[in-house]
C-alpha cells in the first residue's frame, strides 16, 4: 500500500509504503473420546463448522479412525470462539468432546 502526501507548496512528496502481513492461521482439531457419539461430532461439523454432510460425516471417521481430525483452519480468534462454543455445546449435551487448535 503507498500513501504519497503532497504539501501546499507542492515542494515536498512523501512516499510511505506499509507492509501488510496476512494473520497467522490455526488448525481446529477435534479429539476422539470413548463417550461422544458420531452424531453429535457431525452435528457440530455442521453447525458450527459449515461442513457438508459428505464432509463432516469424513472428519468424524477421521477423528474415529485416527484420533483428530481437523475440522477447519482459521484466525487464531476465530479458532478460540469455534472452540468455545464446541465445549458448551458438548458440557450442554453431556459428552466430553475436546478440541484444540495449532498452528498451521
Amino acid at each position: 500500500m503507498t500513501d504519497t502526501h503532497n504539501d501546499l507548496e507542492g515542494s515536498v512528496t512523501t512516499e510511505h509504503t506499509l507492509e501488510v502481513k496476512e494473520p497467522k492461521l490455526y488448525k481446529v482439531l477435534l479429539h476422539n473420546d470413548d463417550y461422544t457419539t458420531m452424531e453429535f461430532v457431525i452435528s457440530i461439523l455442521e453447525t458450527v463448522f459449515h461442513k457438508s454432510p459428505n464432509d463432516a460425516a469424513q472428519i468424524m471417521l477421521n477423528v474415529h479412525n485416527e484420533g483428530v481430525g481437523i475440522a477447519g483452519v482459521y484466525t487464531k480468534e476465530i479458532c478460540e470462539t469455534k472452540i468455545s462454543v464446541v465445549h458448551q455445546l458438548a458440557k450442554k449435551n453431556e459428552f466430553p468432546l475436546r478440541c484444540s487448535m495449532e498452528t498451521v
